[in-house]
């Protein structure tokens, strides 16, 4: 695999800096990392990210994330491992990443039920961590980087 250019957040440096801050933000709202890394690995499954997820997965094993958790991300919902935090956070990551798959949005049920597990403050945690996550998953995506090569 060749990409097709080098990483646009990597040419032009003040968009790498925003990204990273926009990613750094989301983990200031006191939402666990391990959700956090759940929800970065199911947005980059979601949208076919193999960089993102090549690298998510082992932040997520430096982390201690189990085997099991990591390989049961893409079928959550069938899944005994995740709590009903993590399930909400990642319903809504679903939702938010998948935007154009339905006129709402994100549902009202989606929403209440991870604001019945987060405060405002970890909901706009989850929010920013889906959105950073998102743009990362797009400049990998359009540009065919390749799992593993350095910016």
């Amino acid at each position: 695999m060749e990409a097709r250019m080098k990483n646009p957040a990597g040419v032009i440096p003040e968009a790498w800096k925003a990204a990273v801050a926009l990613d750094a933000a989301g983990g200031k709202g006191g939402v666990p990392r391990a959700t956090l890394d759940l929800v970065h690995l199911r947005a980059s499954q979601i949208n076919g990210c193999a960089p993102c997820v090549d690298a998510g997965t082992k932040d997520m094993v430096k982390h201690g994330e189990s085997a099991e958790r990591m390989g049961a991300v893409a079928v959550w919902r069938e899944m005994p491992y995740f709590t009903d935090a993590e399930r909400a956070a990642l319903a809504l990551t679903e939702c938010a990443t998948r935007l154009a798959d339905n006129p709402e949005g994100v549902p009202d049920d989606v929403w209440a039920e991870a604001a019945r597990h987060y405060d405002e403050k970890g909901l706009a945690a989850l929010v920013l961590k889906i959105a950073a996550t998102n743009v990362f998953n797009r400049l990998n995506r359009v540009t065919l980087q390749v799992p593993g090569a350095a910016w």
